[in-house]
C-alpha cells in the first residue's frame, strides 16, 4: 500500500494534528449551534431578530449540513413547546415525560414530535417554503451530514470521523438533552413563570445563550436573552455585531421596568408594564411578600424556616404545589390552611393573577379590577402587603435600547 495513502489515511489532504482539528471541531459546533440559536430560535420560531438573506441563508445551509433538522419541523416542535409547556401535549416536557427521558432520550421525542404532521403545519407557518427549501433540505435532509462525514475525511482522514461523530451528538445533546431537559428541572430562575423553565448558569458561550431558559420563558420574543447584568448571552453578542454589520435588525428584546414614585391609583401606564412584565411581578411577590411572611412564621414558632415548612414545599408555594406530587401537594395545601395569615396572602397572589391573566376584560376593567386589587391590600393591615401594592403602582415601561 503507497505510503502516500496511508499517509492520506492518517492526516488527509491537509496533514494536521489533533490541535487543528480541535480548533475545526469548536468553530463547527459553534456555528452549529448558532444556526439553531440565532436563526432557527430567536428569527424563525420567535420572530425576534431578521437576518440578512445571505446570513440566514448560511444559517439554514448549516443547520441542514450539521443536524440534518427541517426549518419548518424545528419551528413547529418548538412553538407547540411554549404553546402547551409542561403538559401532556408538550413534546419534551420532564415534568410530564422524565428528566431521565428528555435529557437522555430526546432525540426520540424529537423524531416522534416529528411524526405529528397536524401540529408540523399548525405552528409551523411562516418557516422557509422556498425552491431549495423543496427540492433539497427537506426531501434530502440526511445528505448533509453524508457530504459532512465525506468532507471531514477528505480533509482530516480517519480523525475527521472521530470529529463527525462527536458533531452528530453535539445538539442532541447540549439542546435535546442538557436545554430541554435540565433547563426544566434544575437551575436558577429570575421569574416565576407559569412552566418550570430554569436558568441553568449566567454564561454559557458553547451552548449559545440557551442556558438562560428561564428569562426566555419569561419573554419568548425578545432576541436577548440575558436579563440581568452578571448575565452573558453570546448569542446575543453575535446578534449585536451582525447588527453593526448592518446584516442583522432586531425586532423585539425584553422591554425594561421603569418603578415610578408616589403613584396613588394604579393608571394605564402600570397596566401597561404589569401584563408586559406579569412574571416579574409575581417574582417580586414571591420574594417580597411571601418569603418575609414565612420568615416571620417561623420567627414565631421559634423554629428554622427549614423545620417549619422542608424546601420542597417552600418552592411549591411559589405556583400553589403545581409540581408537586399528589400528596406533597396535599401537605403543603394543610400547612396553608392552619396558617390564615400565609393563606391570606397567597389568596391575594392568586385574585392579582387572574386580574392579570384575564383574557375576556377589556382595558378599563382589567384596571378596574387592578386597582380594586391594590385598595383591598393596602386595606389588609398585612405590611408586606401594602407595600408591594405600593411599589407595583409605580410600575412603567421604559423604552428598550435595541
Amino acid at each position: 500500500m503507497p505510503a502516500s495513502f496511508l499517509d492520506f489515511l492518517a492526516g488527509g489532504l491537509l496533514q494536521t494534528g489533533w490541535l487543528a482539528l480541535l480548533v475545526y471541531f469548536l468553530i463547527a459546533t459553534q456555528l452549529t449551534i448558532f444556526s439553531v440559536t440565532l436563526y432557527l430560535h430567536r428569527s424563525q420560531a420567535h420572530r425576534g431578530v431578521d437576518f440578512h438573506p445571505l446570513i440566514a441563508h448560511f444559517f439554514r445551509f448549516w443547520t441542514w449540513l450539521t443536524t440534518s433538522m427541517i426549518t419548518r419541523e424545528w419551528v413547529a416542535i418548538h412553538r407547540k413547546h411554549h404553546a402547551k409547556c409542561e403538559t401532556e401535549e408538550d413534546p419534551h416536557s420532564p415534568v410530564i415525560k422524565g428528566i431521565g427521558m428528555v435529557f437522555w432520550r430526546g432525540v426520540e421525542l424529537y423524531r416522534e414530535a416529528r411524526r405529528d404532521r397536524a401540529s408540523i403545519e399548525q405552528y409551523g407557518k411562516g418557516a422557509p417554503d422556498d425552491w431549495i427549501e423543496r427540492r433539497l433540505y427537506t426531501p434530502y435532509a440526511s445528505l448533509g451530514l453524508v457530504l459532512l462525514l465525506v468532507v471531514n475525511v477528505a480533509l482530516f482522514g480517519f480523525k475527521g470521523l472521530a470529529a463527525w461523530a462527536l458533531q452528530m451528538a453535539w445538539i442532541p445533546f447540549w439542546a435535546a438533552g442538557v436545554v430541554n431537559g435540565l433547563g426544566h428541572w434544575w437551575g436558577y430562575r429570575n421569574f416565576e413563570t407559569s412552566d418550570a423553565a430554569t436558568n441553568l448558569t449566567p454564561w454559557a458561550f458553547w451552548i449559545g445563550g440557551e442556558e438562560l431558559h428561564n428569562n426566555h420563558h419569561a419573554f419568548p420574543s425578545s432576541a436577548k436573552f440575558a436579563l440581568r447584568r452578571w448575565e452573558f448571552d453570546i448569542g446575543w453578542a453575535a446578534i449585536r455585531t451582525l447588527k453593526i454589520a448592518r446584516l442583522a435588525k432586531v425586532l423585539r428584546i425584553a422591554p425594561r421596568l421603569n418603578i415610578r414614585p408616589n403613584i396613588s391609583v394604579p393608571d394605564t401606564d402600570t397596566l401597561k408594564a404589569l401584563l408586559a412584565h406579569r412574571f416579574q411581578a409575581m417574582t417580586d411577590y414571591q420574594r417580597s411578600v411571601l418569603k418575609p411572611a414565612l420568615r416571620e412564621e417561623a420567627r414565631l414558632a421559634g423554629e428554622k424556616l427549614r423545620a417549619l415548612l422542608p424546601r420542597k414545599l417552600r418552592k411549591g408555594l411559589s405556583d400553589d404545589g403545581r409540581w408537586l406530587k399528589p400528596d406533597a401537594r396535599e401537605q403543603l395545601r394543610q400547612w396553608v390552611a392552619q396558617r390564615p395569615r400565609i393563606n391570606t396572602l397567597i389568596e391575594y397572589r392568586a385574585r392579582l393573577s387572574e386580574v392579570l391573566e384575564s383574557r375576556s376584560r377589556d382595558a378599563a376593567e382589567t384596571l378596574q379590577a387592578l386597582q380594586q386589587w391594590c385598595r383591598e391590600a393596602e386595606a389588609s393591615g398585612i405590611q408586606a402587603l401594602q407595600e408591594f401594592s405600593l411599589r407595583m403602582k409605580g410600575y412603567a415601561l421604559q423604552p428598550a435600547r435595541i
